[in-house]
């Protein structure tokens, strides 16, 4: 039965009269405090100050609460009156609403929290938290926890991300976004945070000394004191042309490196700047026209890349390989051919060298003799 207006407003003075006026009868949507005070099997009733009388029931309870008589609890009004006159109450709504406010101070706060890794999948790795589930991407884990899976393959990083599950990680939040009801996390700024004031020891040029932790398509991970992790980038590692990582270095070798560049928690390695420069002398090994015995290291539609010593590789140009046009580079040569090529440019500060199959063209009497 629905109260009419003039029992609204003596209810009204009634409240006023009690209270001080402090009481405001609850609106819908509002969040209201009250105590436990009937529990049945599917439903339970609360006193919100002696004021109103609360029922909670069915699909608004909240499954995770383990709750007694005599309770403090947060409910939110979904109903300003049922069928038995009472307000109609979610513990459901309340309990993500006071979850969402926590964790938004989280976020601002910058608070580093410890969590456990529930599931995964391609993408990252399932927690939850203050009982919100959260994500936490790939790219945001740790360089302890990030899956370096050689070609990237998306079945083998799974298997990676899978041996993490029952771990607790400590992370941040990234994002918090009760709209679209989005929680995402970092480790990685966690890790980053604790590493400034290791990496603040160190500047471009140091040389350090450590293993190598990881090889990858685009270089090596290399562990050093302190526990860092610097990345030497595949043209980094050797002055010549390098297919992959793994051809010249594996798990495990110790290598000395330059610090060559520091990006917040990112520091990035040289080993051949170390060594020195094979290509500053080129000029005194290799000049135009000279023939030089190459091997075939690499076959590229466009040309064939030519080992003339360990140090220095060269590239022969699909149009300089024969004297008709050349449709397939496969046909003119395999893997591991030696040739005798003719050296047609030399470019030191860029390191290339191109070489040549087809032989030299017979200078003309007017270029054998200087005009008069």
């Amino acid at each position: 039965m629905m109260k009419s207006q003039t029992d609204t407003s003596e209810f009204s003075k009634l409240l006023d009269e009690k209270t001080g006026g402090a009481f405001v009868f609850p609106q819908l949507g509002d969040v209201v405090h009250g105590t436990v005070i009937a529990m049945g099997r599917n439903e339970l009733r609360i006193d919100i100050g002696g004021m109103a009388i609360g029922l909670v029931r069915g699909p608004e309870l909240d499954p995770n609460a383990k709750l007694t008589l005599g309770d403090e609890v947060e409910a939110t009004v979904v109903n300003l009156e049922n069928e038995f006159g009472e307000l109609e109450l979610s513990l459901k709504g309340a309990g993500q609403k006071k979850a969402w406010t926590i964790l938004k101070k989280m976020f601002a706060d910058a608070v580093v929290m410890p969590v456990k890794i529930l599931d995964a999948n391609k993408g990252g790795l399932i927690l939850r938290v203050e009982g919100v589930p959260a994500f936490l991407p790939v790219s945001q884990l740790s360089p302890d926890n990030y899956p370096r899976v050689s070609g990237g393959e998306k079945n083998k990083i799974l298997e990676k991300l899978k041996e993490l599950i029952g771990q607790t990680v400590n992370v941040k939040i990234m994002n918090a976004n009760e709209e679209e009801e989005k929680l995402i996390v970092s480790e990685k700024t966690v890790w980053e945070t604790h590493q400034e004031g290791v990496i603040s020891k160190y500047k471009v040029g140091d040389i350090v000394e450590g293993a190598i932790t990881a090889v990858t398509d685009f270089g090596a991970f290399v562990r050093f004191e302190e526990n860092l992790e610097g990345l030497v980038h595949i043209s980094e590692i050797a002055w010549q042309r390098i297919d992959h990582p793994r051809d010249v270095l594996k798990t495990g070798d110790v290598v000395r490196a330059e610090i060559i560049n520091i990006e917040g928690a990112k520091i990035f390695l040289s080993m051949k700047k170390l060594v020195p420069d094979p290509w500053k002398n080129v000029a005194e090994k290799y000049q135009l026209d000279q023939t030089v015995r190459g091997r075939v290291l690499k076959i590229n539609p466009f040309g064939l890349f030519v080992e003339l010593d360990p140090e220095i590789h060269g590239l022969a140009h699909i149009s300089e390989l024969a004297e008709k046009p050349v449709k397939d580079v496969n046909e003119v040569a395999r893997i591991g051919d030696e040739f005798d090529f003719r050296v047609v440019s030399v470019d030191a500060e860029n390191h290339r060298l191109g070489l040549s199959l087809k032989p030299a063209k017979a200078k003309t009497d007017e270029e054998e003799v200087p005009a008069v």
